[in-house]
């Protein structure tokens, strides 16, 4: 009860910091916070939905940047084609409007996963760590070779998508609006992972022999998680190729699947919010370390090191730190 009514607590002086933040960056002259924050925002989307599959599945992929990628590429290539006047395909009209490219982006990812997702289940352990990295890195040389649309330098996206009248360009409405798509995201995982689905898929992840002598099939279960999860991880590359304005082949190398497997284990895997808090610690590490030395990278490793040898992840820090208090 006590624990509840901590983290009903620790919600709620959340949201409230966040709801506030454009306002408390500007009033202490750091406007580039409202971007940092935006990032943090996008990344915690793809995060929680990998969570989805490595923390309630227990399904290890190593090829989420496949959709994290193909998400940007997709409001890409429909802004290239809305500015060129030139239909892909000569029958699919480009568009520059959010309420089309996002719902595009996720249609997309969500079909790509389940192609991905039909094949890649049927292994398992170290073979279906391979199985989506390969498929990742397919996608990667695909769009690396695709010419068209920039090839390796990648492609530029002027505007941000429109909403209704709202203006994107400005930093301050795209933050509210990823902050809203979070929350959604974040509420839906929630439903998700307490409904009878999330419940059956938790214990696939704990006995899947045991499942399947149920009458449970492990396979259509795993299959329908591995597709929200492109589908969210989707939309966070819309966003974020929204954001930069630019998406470019490395959003699917590997290297990015690695980010935010890593996003995930530094904020508690098979956790609710641990993503967001993952996160965040990894996009201010990096921001941090960066400004200190260009080889950031050497010093960014011992701390993953020892987040994963001594389980020092976020979640846990907070539980002990609960745990101490009560």
């Amino acid at each position: 009860m006590r624990e509840n009514r901590l983290s009903l607590i620790l919600l709620v002086i959340g949201l409230s910091l966040l709801m506030a933040l454009p306002w408390l960056a500007k009033a202490t002259g750091s406007p580039a916070t409202i971007g940092l924050a935006t990032r943090i925002l996008i990344y915690a989307i793809a995060a929680a939905s990998l969570n989805l599959v490595l923390g309630f599945g227990g399904m290890v992929s190593f090829g989420h940047a496949a959709f994290f990628g193909l998400g940007g590429y997709v409001v890409g290539i429909l802004y290239h084609h809305f500015i060129a006047s030139e239909p892909l395909f000569g029958v699919i009209s480009g568009s520059n409007a959010l309420l089309i490219t996002l719902p595009a982006a996720m249609l997309v990812t969500g079909l790509m996963a389940a192609a991905i997702g039909a094949l890649s289940l049927r292994t398992s352990g170290v073979q279906f760590i391979m199985i989506t990295l390969a498929f990742a890195q397919m996608l990667f040389f695909f769009f690396a070779a695709l010419k068209v649309y920039g090839g390796d330098d990648g492609l530029i996206i002027r505007r941000r998508n429109t909403l209704f009248d709202f203006n994107m360009r400005d930093d301050v409405n795209f933050y509210f609006l990823c902050l809203f798509l979070m929350g959604a995201v974040f509420f839906l995982k929630w439903r998700i992972v307490n409904s009878r689905f999330g419940r059956a898929l938790s214990a696939i992840r704990q006995n899947e022999r045991r499942m399947q002598a149920s009458g449970l099939s492990p396979y259509g279960y795993k299959l329908v998680a591995f597709i929200l999860s492109g589908i969210g991880t989707g939309l966070a590359g819309a966003l974020m190729a929204n954001y930069l304005r630019f998406v470019s082949p490395d959003m699917l190398h590997w290297t990015k699947s690695g980010e935010l497997m890593i996003m995930v284990i530094l904020g508690g895997v098979g956790t609710i919010f641990g993503p967001f808090f993952g996160a965040g610690a990894l996009v201010l590490l990096e921001t941090g370390l960066a400004g200190i030395t260009e080889h950031w990278q050497v010093i960014l490793g011992p701390i993953l090191l020892i987040v994963v040898l001594f389980r020092a992840d976020i979640r846990g820090l907070v539980a002990r730190w609960a745990g101490r208090r009560a």
